[in-house]
């Protein structure tokens, strides 16, 4: 993973690099992620018939062949001339499912041929606004709508030089929101949401709706309570809330208190090898989403290096998986990780 971070660095311009590796404020929370994935340790099985391991499984009624999937950023074109299309066609090639950006570079309907997709959303101060952007999205075939619950206000970033946002073309962004003309404050992210958002967005879309962001239990049951099919443990790479719990930590208090509500529970944040992935699943998450190495991977080869990162996080997975003595995702359960 070093490799292909670094590989990524030579060729993104400065401004755009900055603005996918940093974090807010100090860079707190984006620097512990990973970290907090390498310190829980293992307790395998042994003596399991582990001759032939499987990593399929569903996310809400869609089959995949692996359980690491795409997490929703912004400025692909800046990584990739195709982005999003590049970054679809190289996870259906390799058995997985992206979550598109609404900030997407590329309209929705040019997704329509690929694998499967979920649409994330900003829901706007102009409603209506959100609401012609996902029909758009439900449209060209997204499966579902994930509500980035955690930006209220966007997490200030320091940095020096250049702004990215003075250097990318405006096609590049906000593609699917027909923002032209339209007062600025419109387009500024709704800081009134409530749990009644959740029913709204499945009401509006006629999709599941996903919580994204979410790093409290409480919230959680609150979150299913009102009608999400499922929580997204995030601390948005730690691009928000500066100091916010790493989601390896996170992840453990709201599986135990999502149990046997039926909802599904996906994690994201510093999740950079197979083992990682083991860890999250056995911790109770249905699936675990990468960011910033699929924005490498897509840079250093478009689809092809999208293919190549999913495909071998998956061998890495399965490798753990038969050395843990589990052939299935079934199998990974919250005894294999040591309290």
């Amino acid at each position: 993973m070093d490799t292909l971070t670094q590989e990524a660095e030579r060729r993104l311009p400065t401004p755009v690099l900055t603005y996918f590796q940093q974090g807010a404020g100090a860079g707190l929370s984006a620097a512990e992620a990973e970290a907090s994935w390498d310190a829980p340790r293992l307790l395998p099985h042994v003596l399991r018939d582990v001759s032939a391991v499987s990593t399929r499984t569903s996310v809400l009624g869609t089959e995949v062949d692996t359980p690491v999937l795409v997490a929703p950023t912004t400025l692909q074109r800046q990584a990739h001339e195709e982005g999003e299309v590049a970054m679809l066609r190289g996870a259906a090639a390799a058995g997985s499912l992206v979550c598109v950006s609404s900030n997407a570079g590329v309209p929705f309907r040019s997704l329509t041929d690929f694998g499967p997709w979920w649409v994330q959303a900003y829901v706007l101060r102009d409603r209506k606004l959100t609401v012609e952007m996902l029909d758009r999205a439900r449209t060209a075939g997204a499966r579902a709508v994930v509500l980035t619950a955690d930006t209220p206000v966007v997490g200030e970033k320091y940095g020096t030089g250049p702004s990215v946002w003075e250097t990318v073309p405006p096609e590049h962004l906000l593609t699917n929101i027909d923002w032209q003309g339209v007062a600025e404050a419109r387009l500024e992210k709704a800081a009134d949401l409530t749990p009644a958002a959740i029913d709204w967005l499945r009401t509006a879309t006629g999709l599941p709706v996903v919580v994204k962001g979410v790093l409290r239990a409480d919230d959680a049951r609150e979150c299913v309570a009102a009608g999400a099919s499922a929580v997204w443990v995030s601390n948005h790479g730690g691009r928000q809330l500066d100091g916010a719990l790493a989601t390896a930590r996170a992840l453990p208090p709201i599986a135990e208190a999502l149990a046997g509500t039926g909802a599904e529970l996906y994690v994201d944040g510093g999740i950079r090898n197979g083992r990682h992935a083991l860890i999250a699943l056995a911790l109770g998450a249905t699936a675990v989403f990468v960011g910033r190495p699929a924005l490498w991977a897509l840079t250093i080869d478009g689809s092809a290096g999208v293919e190549r990162l999913l495909t071998a996080l998956t061998a890495e997975l399965t490798h753990a998986m038969t050395l843990a003595g589990t052939p299935d995702i079934p199998s990974l359960t919250h005894d294999l990780v040591a309290d």
